[in-house]
């Protein structure tokens, strides 16, 4: 059945699952001829024009970077999962998406966006995953420079006592935010292992206990899932948490050999369909024309509770894989 899957994976039309099940699932060596000629492939699918479809003449799209889910900042980020676990899928280095960066740096760098950081009761009040975003986009695309630097510095300042980050201005909250958290993890992770800074390493794996001793889905406290979201797939997440988002991360950190991810994989074994594929089970985007928040500019295998969705199947594939999971 798994190689039933794997083959039928290896015929997408998608070059960036084909890219992912060679290399993440079947480990394929990257610097292959056969690897790089995909990697050429993903830049000139129409997934990636139609991402990049709305650039006007100097290479930036006319809307905030934030715009959900098709500004600059979006864009960058749907284009770096296109991506092999620690290395890089989409090719590094594209000189077009440069006008995008500087977009992401006027926002992130901005005055205004500054004052938005606020300290209430000691703990620096902050949606990290914008930075945490950012961060790997930068690092996973080639595009990172001294200011990439910069938002990591921010985000290992900014980590709360328990290992997290949240935004939320209530001077009581005293948890970090599973949504706030896992983004910044996977950036500071990936840039500690890009860089050996080892303040990133250590606030990356302290960062991990957030959703560890939660055993990525559990409350504490009694044991049950602290959100139905939580255990339900979804491709892409954007900046939400579910929980194959979550193995996936343990799994590019370095993680997922720890004991407590068990319960999280048991739960993601027990969603495989009889094909051997995953599905998305609810989505965060819409497909439209129409310039409204939660708009997608592409389709990412929309959802079902019979078919299989490539995305949420490669992905699910790769966490199985490096846990040990998966017999090829």
């Amino acid at each position: 059945m798994m190689d039933s899957i794997i083959d039928r994976l290896l015929k997408s039309d998608e070059p960036s699952v084909r890219f992912k099940v060679l290399v993440n699932v079947l480990c394929k060596e990257k610097e292959s001829i056969e690897i790089k000629k995909l990697q050429q492939k993903i830049k000139s699918s129409q997934r990636v024009k139609l991402l990049l479809s709305e650039r006007g003449e100097d290479g930036k799209i006319p809307l905030h970077p934030y715009a959900k889910w098709y500004g600059g900042h979006w864009v960058l980020a749907c284009l770096a999962d296109m991506r092999m676990h620690q290395e890089i899928g989409y090719p590094p280095g594209d000189e077009s998406l440069i006008p995008l960066r500087a977009q992401v740096y006027q926002w992130l760098f901005s005055k205004k966006h500054e004052k938005s950081i606020r300290l209430i009761e000691g703990r620096v009040r902050r949606c990290a995953s914008q930075e945490g975003n950012a961060l790997y986009y930068l690092l996973t695309l080639g595009l990172a420079d001294s200011r990439t630097d910069e938002l990591a510095r921010r985000l290992i300042k900014w980590q709360w006592p328990d290992g997290g980050w949240n935004c939320d201005k209530n001077p009581k909250a005293i948890n970090s935010s599973f949504h706030e958290s896992l983004i910044p993890l996977r950036a500071l992770a990936l840039y500690g292992k890009l860089t050996g800074n080892r303040e990133a390493k250590k606030t990356a794996e302290k960062a991990s206990e957030i959703f560890l001793k939660r055993k990525m889905f559990k409350r504490q406290k009694d044991g049950k899932i602290i959100s139905d979201d939580f255990v339900r797939f979804h491709y892409p997440c954007f900046w939400h948490y579910d929980m194959l988002f979550g193995l996936k991360v343990m799994a590019e950190a370095g993680f997922i050999s720890d004991k407590r991810c068990c319960d999280a994989l048991d739960l993601l074994e027990s969603k495989r369909l009889p094909d051997g594929g995953f599905p998305a089970e609810k989505k965060y985007y819409r497909v439209t024309e129409k310039k409204a928040t939660g708009r997608s500019l592409v389709d990412w295998g929309g959802t079902s509770k019979r078919h299989m969705n490539e995305f949420v199947t490669v992905d699910a594939l790769y966490v199985l894989k490096t846990a040990g999971r998966l017999k090829l």
